[in-house]
This record gives structure tokens, C-alpha cells and sequence, in this order.
């Protein structure tokens, strides 16, 4: 996949500042200048953010953009800031999301985000969270360690648990708490040796 063009460069050495610029005059630049580039817009948002239903939302930010710096100086040439302006829009949007889907940006190397990746040593300590969890997990008596993984992980609800286990609701309520709890005891409470000492 190409990366976004950084068209950046090319728009400051292009730009070029424009007399006043007044509300009809700005009308009919703006529907003469800029809306027959919106299938390339389009086509750039598509490319770089696969969510559909962000789309018409990101193009109108574009356009709202454009419009607001077109009240100072008109840009010249305007395609190139088009795409400047989307692409900064797309990039503050993955700034923004605290958790992006991996449909919602194909390639974020080609962005040119800086991205908070983990180091050697936090990935260590999460894969020894991870192996201590499923340790405790298998420690538990079968019925608990079934509630629990069909809640926490499947994500399944009360009622879906209780069909599946061919037990009550109650029950699983009962499952699921002492479950639970035993799971906190094993990660976060005291040492069994601790526990016995007056």
C-alpha cells in the first residue's frame, strides 16, 4: 500500500495568498475550486479509514476546513491542501481513539503516527500476567473456572450462562462470585504461609 502522499511541503511553496476574500466570492470558489475534488477526497478517506460510517463525517471536517482557511487566503493550488487537510484529520481521528479496530486504518506506519509501542520489558510483564491469570484460572474448581471464562471471556450474559451450564441463575450468580473472588485471592491476596501466622 503507498503512503499518504505529505503534501505539506508542496503547499507552502505553492500557496498563494489571495486578495480580501468575501462571503459570495468565497460561495462560489468553494463549489467551483473544491467540490469536483470530492471524489478524490472520498477516495483518499476510503483508502485510509476503512470505517464507512466515519466517512461523510470526516469529509464534511474537510470541507469545514477548507472553507475556514479560504476566509483568509485562498489556497492555490487546491488539491494538495485537500489532501493535507484529510490527512490530518485522519491522523488527529487515530490520536483520538483510545482503542482503534484494525479495519479502522490499513496502515498506520504510512501515516507517520508516532505510536506508543510497548518496550521489552513491558511485554515481558504482560506475558507473565497473563500466564500467572491462567494459571490461577486452572486452579479453579471446574464449575467456578466455567462461569467464569463463559462471563469474563465469552462475555456471555447471567441467563446465557445458566442455559449453557444447565444450572439456575442463582447459581451462577454463586459461581461466579466465589469464582471471583478465589481468582483474587490467588493474584492479589496474601500467601497462604501468610494467612496461617497469628
Amino acid at each position: 500500500m503507498a503512503d499518504i502522499p505529505d503534501t505539506s511541503l508542496e503547499i507552502t511553496a505553492n500557496f498563494r495568498s489571495s486578495s480580501v476574500v468575501t462571503a459570495p466570492d468565497l460561495g462560489s470558489w468553494f463549489i467551483r475550486e473544491v467540490f469536483p475534488l470530492e471524489a478524490t477526497l472520498m477516495q483518499f478517506l476510503q483508502r485510509y479509514w476503512r470505517n464507512e460510517s466515519d466517512l461523510a463525517d470526516l469529509k464534511q471536517d474537510v470541507y469545514v476546513r477548507i472553507y475556514e482557511a479560504a476566509k483568509t487566503t485562498r489556497p492555490n493550488p487546491v488539491r494538495p491542501f485537500l489532501l493535507t487537510i484529510a490527512r490530518n484529520i485522519v491522523i488527529d481521528k487515530v490520536r483520538k481513539e483510545q482503542v482503534v479496530p484494525i479495519e479502522a486504518v490499513t496502515d498506520l506506519e504510512a501515516l507517520n503516527i508516532a505510536m506508543d509501542v510497548p518496550g521489552p520489558d513491558r511485554t515481558a510483564a504482560s506475558r507473565d500476567d497473563l500466564r500467572r491469570l491462567q494459571s490461577a484460572i486452572n486452579r479453579l474448581p471446574p464449575r467456578y473456572r466455567e462461569a467464569v471464562v463463559l462471563a469474563q471471556v465469552e462475555g456471555l450474559s447471567s441467563q446465557e450462562i445458566a442455559i449453557r451450564m444447565g444450572i439456575t441463575k442463582s447459581a451462577v450468580s454463586h459461581y461466579l462470585k466465589r469464582g471471583i473472588r478465589s481468582l483474587a485471592d490467588m493474584l492479589y491476596g496474601e500467601p497462604q504461609s501468610m494467612r496461617s501466622r497469628p
